[in-house]
Formats: C-alpha cells, sequence, structure tokens
C-alpha cells in the first residue's frame, strides 16, 4: 500500500496497489466544494470516505434521492432519551454534500468513517448538538501568517472566491499547512479518538479495493490520515473501552440560519446564503448579488434602481481593488450595499443579512426516509383525528363535548407546548369564559418541519414530548406567573402525568415569592385552569386550594403593596387588581366555589380612604368596591363627589377619576350624577389645570367603546340642556323616581303589551 504524503494520489497507482488521497477542506465552504468535486474527477477513486458519523452509511443511498433537497442534516438520538442528540448538518455548498453527490453520480461506493453516531451521544447535554464539532483554529494562524487580521477574509480569498478550475497542488499546499501547525500538538482524547477511527475505516476500505481511496475530511484532520500511519494495534487500544449507547439515526430538514454560527453551531459559518450564491453563480457573481440585494430592499418598499446596482457594484469592485483582493468578497459588496442602495441606513442593511446573506432555506427529505418519531407520532395522531396537513389557511370550529373535537383541541394545545406553530386559537371564547367551544386557525408550513425536530429531544411521542417540555420548563425557575400560566397549559393539552410536578413547581415558587403584583398575576391563570378542567371532567380541587392559599398571601401584603407608588407602578397594580377581582369573581361563581371572595374585599375595603394610595389605585378600589356591592351606590357617588372636590390637584384628580371610570363607560352613558359631577368639575377648570388633566382624560375615554362614548355625549348634551338623571344607579341616591319627561308613553305602551303577554301566558295552564 502506498499513502501519498500529503497530496492526492494519481490516478494510476504502482504495480495496481490502492493509493490515497486526502482532500483536506472546510466544512461548509463554496471554494472547497468546487475543488473537491473536480479533484474527484481528476482522481476517478473507487470509494470515497467522508467525515461523518460511520453508523449513519445505511442512509447515505437516500442523497441521490431526487426528493433530498439540501440544507438537510443527519439526527442521530438516543432512542431511549430522544433530548440526547446530534446533528450533522449539510449544504449544498457543503464539500461532504458535493462528495455524496459526486459518488452516487458515479456509482462509487462513500462511506462515512468518523466515530459512530453511538459514541459521539455518550455524554451529550439534553439540549440537541452539532455533531461535527468546532476543530482547533487553524485558519486564523494561516490568515496571522498571511497578514490578515481577519481570518475569513483570508480563507475568503485563498479558497472559497476561486472561480477557476483547482488543480491538486491546492490540496498538498493545505495538508503541509497544517502539518506545519500540528507540529508539536498532542491533540485532545477525542480529537484521538476521531482520528483513530478514521484510520481503521481507512485500513478497511483499503483491503477492498485496487483503487485510490479519497477521503474528504477537515483540513486539520490531513496529517493524521496520510503515510505513514501509525500502527492498527495502536488505534485499536485508543478505541479500546471507550462508551457508546444505542443510536438512531434519520434524515431531516435544515436551514441556513441553523448553519450560521449565531445559532450555535460549532463548525457554523457567517453567511450561509452568500456561500450559496457563491456556489451555484460563477459568473457575473458580484452583480448577481446586488440584483438580489435590490430585490430583498425593493420587497421592504425602498426604492432601489437599476443605476443603483451599478454603481454598487463599481464601488465594490474598486473596494477589491484598493484592498488588494482577487475578488470583492462579501465585506465590499456589503459596505456598496449599505452605502449606495441603502443610503448608510443600518436598518436596511439589516434586512440585507437578515434575508440574504443568512436567508433561511428549507431543505426537503424524500417521503420514504426513515422519519423522526415525533414526526410520525404526529401525522399519526392528525389521520386518527382527521385533521388535514396542508398548506391552505382554515378554520376549524371545535365543540369539546364532542370526542373527536376534543381529541383535536388536545393535539392542537399540545403542539402549542412544543413551540410547533400548526394552529393558532383565534377565538378568546376559551380564554375568558371556559365553555365548550374554540375555535382555531390551521396552517402547515414547511418551516414546522424543523420546529418538529426542534421539539424532538423532548420524547418520541407528541404527549411524552409536551409533558417533558412542560414540566422541564416550570422546574427551571420560571416566574410564579409562567408556572400558573403552565398549570393552564397542562389542564388545556390534557397532561395528566405533568400536573403533579408542576403543581410542586407552583408551590415551590409561591412560597418564596413576596411580590404581591406577582402572586396577583398568578391567580387568573389558575382560576382559568379550573374552568377549563370543569369543562374537560378533571379533578380541580387541588387548584382550587392553590387559589385560596394565593388569596390570603396577596391580601395580607397588599396593605403594605398600595402605599406610596410611583405612576407605573400604580398601573401596573390597577391591572392586577382588575384582574384578580375578575378571576375571583369567577372563581366564587364555579362548581368548587372558593374561600377567596371574602378576604379579598374586606383588604379592598382596608385600602379605602387611604391618603398615601395612589390616585389611579384609590378610583379603581372604589369602583370594585361599588360593582362588588361592598359600597353602596350613594357611598361611592359620594367618593367620587369627594375626590374631585377644591384642595386637591388637578392631576390628581383626573387619575382618580381615570381609576373610577377606565375599562367601561357603561358607568357614565347610565349614571346621570356621575356624569354631572364629572362635568362640573372639568367646567371648574383653569386653563392650565385643564392642559394638566387632559391626557389622563383623554387616556381614560379612550378605552371606552364608540358606542359608550356616543351615549356619554349624548348624555353630556341632555346635561347642558338641563335633563335630569335618570332612576337608579350608583348616582341616584337610592331615589328609585326618575322624571317622567323621559319616558316616551307610546314606545313604552308596545312593551308593557309585549311583558302583559309573556305574563299571561305563563299563568295559563299546559
Amino acid at each position: 500500500m502506498t499513502v501519498s504524503p500529503a497530496s492526492p494520489a494519481s490516478p494510476a497507482s504502482p504495480a495496481g496497489r490502492p493509493s490515497v488521497a486526502v482532500l483536506g477542506i472546510r466544512h461548509h465552504g463554496p471554494g472547497s466544494a468546487r475543488s473537491v468535486v473536480a479533484e474527484l474527477d481528476r482522481l476517478r477513486p473507487s470509494a470515497v470516505l467522508i467525515e461523518g458519523p460511520a453508523d449513519a452509511d445505511p442512509l447515505l443511498a437516500l442523497a441521490a434521492d431526487p426528493g433530498m433537497v439540501p440544507p438537510v442534516a443527519l439526527l442521530a438520538y438516543a432512542p431511549d432519551e430522544p433530548r440526547v442528540s446530534a446533528f450533522w448538518p449539510f449544504a449544498v455548498f457543503s464539500p461532504e454534500w458535493q462528495a455524496l453527490s459526486w459518488a452516487a453520480a458515479h456509482g462509487v461506493p462513500a462511506r462515512f468513517c468518523d466515530l459512530p453516531a453511538g459514541t459521539v451521544l455518550v455524554g451529550q447535554d439534553r439540549a440537541p448538538a452539532a455533531g461535527r464539532e468546532e476543530e482547533p483554529d487553524p485558519i486564523g494562524q494561516l490568515a496571522a501568517a498571511a497578514g490578515y487580521d481577519d481570518p475569513e477574509r483570508w480563507w475568503e480569498d485563498v479558497i472559497e472566491a476561486r472561480a477557476e478550475s483547482p488543480d491538486s497542488a491546492l490540496f498538498a499546499a493545505i495538508g503541509e499547512a497544517m502539518a506545519e501547525l500540528r507540529a508539536g500538538r498532542a491533540g485532545s482524547a477525542t480529537e484521538q479518538r476521531r482520528e483513530a477511527h478514521m484510520r481503521q475505516v481507512l485500513r478497511a476500505t483499503l483491503k477492498e479495493t485496487t483503487g485510490t481511496v479519497a477521503v474528504v475530511c477537515g483540513a486539520w484532520h490531513v496529517p493524521a490520515l496520510t503515510a505513514p500511519l501509525p500502527p492498527a494495534s495502536k488505534d485499536a487500544a485508543l478505541l479500546r473501552g471507550v462508551p457508546k449507547r444505542k443510536a438512531a439515526l434519520a434524515w431531516v430538514p435544515w436551514t441556513h440560519s441553523r448553519l450560521a454560527t449565531a445559532s450555535g453551531y460549532g463548525a457554523g459559518i457567517t453567511s450561509p446564503g452568500w456561500y450559496q450564491h457563491l456556489f451555484s453563480v460563477p459568473d457575473q457573481t458580484i452583480a448577481r448579488w446586488l440584483t438580489r440585494v435590490a430585490g430583498v430592499l425593493r420587497g421592504h418598499d425602498l426604492p432601489v434602481s437599476s443605476a443603483h446596482i451599478i454603481e454598487a457594484v463599481r464601488l465594490a469592485e474598486v473596494l477589491a481593488v484598493m484592498r488588494g483582493r482577487p475578488l470583492a468578497g462579501l465585506a465590499e459588496v456589503s459596505e456598496a450595499a449599505k452605502s449606495v442602495m441603502c443610503d448608510g441606513d443600518d436598518l436596511a442593511a439589516a434586512f440585507v443579512t437578515r434575508d440574504l446573506v443568512v436567508g433561511e432555506a428549507l431543505g426537503a427529505v424524500p417521503d420514504g426516509a426513515p422519519p423522526v418519531p415525533l414526526d410520525a407520532d404526529l401525522r399519526a395522531r392528525a389521520r386518527a383525528l382527521k385533521l388535514k396537513i396542508e398548506p391552505l389557511t382554515r378554520t376549524l370550529a371545535l365543540d369539546l363535548r364532542k370526542e373527536t373535537d376534543r381529541g383535536r383541541s388536545v393535539l392542537l394545545h399540545r403542539l402549542g407546548v412544543l413551540s410547533i406553530g400548526w394552529g393558532e386559537v383565534t377565538a378568546d371564547l376559551v380564554r375568558g369564559t371556559g365553555t365548550f367551544h374554540e375555535t382555531w386557525t390551521l396552517r402547515w408550513r414547511p418551516e414546522l418541519a424543523v420546529e418538529i425536530i426542534d421539539a424532538a429531544v423532548w420524547g418520541t411521542t407528541v404527549e411524552s414530548a409536551a409533558t417533558a417540555r412542560i414540566v422541564s420548563d416550570a422546574s427551571s425557575g420560571a416566574p410564579l406567573a409562567d408556572i400558573t400560566r403552565a398549570v393552564e397549559q397542562v389542564l388545556l393539552a390534557d397532561l395528566s402525568e405533568a400536573l403533579e410536578p408542576v403543581l410542586r413547581a407552583l408551590d415551590a415558587s409561591a412560597a418564596t415569592e413576596s411580590d404581591v403584583t406577582r402572586l396577583m398575576a398568578a391567580v387568573p391563570a389558575l382560576v382559568r385552569a379550573i374552568r377549563y378542567g370543569d369543562v374537560r371532567g378533571t379533578d380541580t380541587g387541588a387548584l382550587s386550594a392553590v387559589v385560596d392559599a394565593l388569596t390570603v398571601r396577596v391580601c395580607a401584603g397588599l396593605p403594605a403593596a398600595a402605599g406610596g407608588l410611583a405612576d407605573d407602578a400604580a398601573w401596573a397594580l390597577r391591572a392586577s387588581l382588575d384582574g384578580m377581582h375578575a378571576a375571583l369573581g369567577l372563581h366564587a361563581h364555579g362548581e368548587l366555589g372558593g374561600q377567596a371572595r371574602d378576604p379579598w374585599m374586606t383588604a379592598l375595603a382596608a385600602l379605602d380612604g387611604r391618603r398615601d394610595v395612589h390616585g389611579v389605585v384609590a378610583g379603581r378600589v372604589v369602583r370594585l368596591l361599588a360593582d362588588g356591592g361592598s359600597l353602596s351606590p350613594q357611598e361611592a357617588a359620594g367618593r367620587f363627589t369627594a375626590a374631585l372636590s377644591v384642595g386637591v390637584e388637578a392631576a390628581d384628580k383626573a387619575q382618580w377619576a381615570e381609576g373610577f371610570l377606565s375599562g367601561s363607560g357603561l358607568l357614565l352613558a347610565h349614571d346621570r350624577d356621575l356624569l354631572a359631577i364629572l362635568d362640573g368639575w372639568v367646567a371648574s377648570l383653569s386653563a392650565q389645570e385643564f392642559l394638566d388633566a387632559l391626557p389622563l382624560l383623554r387616556r381614560t375615554f379612550g378605552e371606552f367603546a364608540e358606542p359608550e362614548r356616543s351615549s356619554i355625549g349624548r348624555a353630556a348634551r341632555q346635561l347642558s340642556a338641563g335633563g335630569s338623571r335618570r332612576p337608579g344607579g350608583v348616582g341616584s341616591h337610592g331615589e328609585g323616581r326618575g322624571d317622567a319627561d323621559q319616558i316616551d308613553a307610546e314606545r313604552a305602551a308596545g312593551a308593557l303589551r309585549t311583558v302583559a303577554m309573556i305574563l299571561t301566558a305563563s299563568e295559563r295552564p299546559r
């Protein structure tokens, strides 16, 4: 056997004995990919070895399937714990992918030669990990030696920007450079094992062929795979006892953004979209790129003409000449585009980076490829529930009393827990009242394939994955409000196994939470969860006890929390008061009742009349006490009058009125006394006081619905005309009588006749 020192072997080997050509590349480099294809055409090897998990060889045949469209990735996961996983991504400009494609097109056997996925998975974190780990940075060292301060620019100049067909000397030079950089360096244990396994596969392949064996691997590994190789026994000793676990493998779709360094991928690149362009557009590369840039900017309604493109091309070429570069690179075209097409605007340039430099190309795998277990379970559940997976948007109305509709709701909510956005609740019926109806908007998007892959780390079925995900989120120190929303999701998604651990996390978080506002924010979600449980027949008695316990803590801490607040804090507390009050009202009318309502009203009453309470909060407290029956209409009107009396600053009066009135205008529309009090106060303001109060009043009235504002306007006009109040309401002072002039006798007669008919009919024997 003869092995070339660091350069590709010639097609003809001495005495017909096999030879080895080691092609050192950079992962995901278009120049490297072109060089590999050209060298393989020259060598015509009888076998191709590629850096990748050796136990994925059975899946290599799928690379030639017409339905396989990069970017794609090999996914390896532990069947007993799918969250232990690793990915090996490939783009069309990846040298490894081009080597696979060349071997398939020429009928040449191809094999992966790196450590098996079962070994890689040992010790992996619970989050998905990239299988192709980040290697030492020889590029940076070579770039520094060449006088470059940017390793990416050096590699692009020397390798990636090469449009001409390279010769074999390129790979020989790469091998020589790597040998110099590795001199005297032992390498990590993992690196040594990887290279030992590569050599073992190489030896086995050489025994099976008489031709040239081409090895496509990261440039750093070239010296380890060239002659003289160490004894096979030494490599066997390195690999002996290496731990491994059972691994399952599958091809999955991938995206350019997940190839980017920003995604956390160890061997990532900064500009997948740019590299795709360099590989696929060898002619007029810069002009065509800037034409695409113009298209992106026009898509964002920015004016870009043909003249802009021409000037940007000229500027990019001039910058390349000034910097001594063989071809304008990404830096030059980006600077030219920003200056000429974007007028120096960073935001417009960011559109280009996001949509084009990185891009979001989505790959595809053949229908016959082994599916990810989670994807298979999702599709099986969808078929069983007669949910069609289609790209069209459609509305789905569900009646939760029907078994099939309830199953659909559960599946869609479980997917929501996993952040798989197939459907969205479009009608807010469930969230508000816990009824038996839900309305969803469904649309299956290609990007969901990647979301499924991301979620696959949590489990092999939708139910198990959603359970693991929500328990993990709730147990990872999440805020109390997030945990209570998780309880709500648990019931919506029918994740019974998750309920107990999520409730434990809720207890632990509530025990350490001292912020009254956060405690109040937790209650509405729990009350909704109780209502959801009622609808779905789930025992929620434990949740009712949690609501009562949280309310006791809120009531104990509310007096201290309400004093001396700034405007922002007062508004936050007011919103929390509203949410808590509404939730406890709903809870009190539920089947489980609840003991929280009375102490809550007592706590609100303790705030009434305190001078250190912000006006927004004070006004809201009076409104809630009046709505809850703890204050009579006369008492509420008296407090309203006092809050707007002489001696109080105009802005403070407006804040109190805002707290009392905000949210609904029906009170003013139907209670003339309150409207008269407010009208008289506004009329009494000086010009400056009016200007000070106006923003708050506008905000208050802006929250009212348009019909409410119209009703208030009509009532105000009647006040100006001297009309009297209508009977009843908060401001009626209990008189129970209205002005007879306000009654239209003719219209009232019709209503009276109808009522009489109803009453008469109810008395007839049946």
